[in-house]
């Protein structure tokens, strides 16, 4: 039988990390599905279990690996930008961000400095903010 699976999924271009994620959303939408009974969401959670073993079952490895690079790429985008904020909302704890009025340069202050004489580092301008 092992035999059988093995020569049969010889060629085949098996699980990616986009067939793993439309499978894992599969199975959400199924769990919230059971709650809900809603005939749209059982399509969608049928058609994301048929898509994703269609891409399974696939000979055309090239075609399922750009599908798998664009899926990669997107994620990657996305978590950069969520990273970047959460940095950015971290940072906003520790420091006032100004802009210097002649430039427009970007210039980060530490809070709780009182006022200071800020100093633009790419046109030397000075101008008084409050930390």
């Amino acid at each position: 039988m092992r035999d059988k699976w093995n020569r049969f999924m010889s060629g085949r271009y098996g699980a990616d990390e986009l067939g793993r994620f439309l499978l894992g959303a599969a199975v959400v939408l199924l769990v919230i599905n059971t709650f809900a009974r809603n005939s749209v969401l059982s399509l969608i959670t049928a058609l994301l279990l048929v898509y994703s073993y269609i891409r399974m079952l696939s000979k055309d490895y090239a075609a399922r690996s750009r599908e798998n690079q664009k899926y990669r790429e997107l994620k990657n985008k996305i978590f950069f930008f969520a990273d970047r904020e959460k940095s950015r909302a971290q940072d906003r704890k520790e420091n006032h961000i100004y802009r210097c009025p002649k430039c427009s340069q970007k210039i980060r202050i530490p809070r709780g400095k009182g006022k200071i004489m800020v100093t633009c580092p790419k046109c030397g301008h000075e101008f008084m903010r409050k930390s």
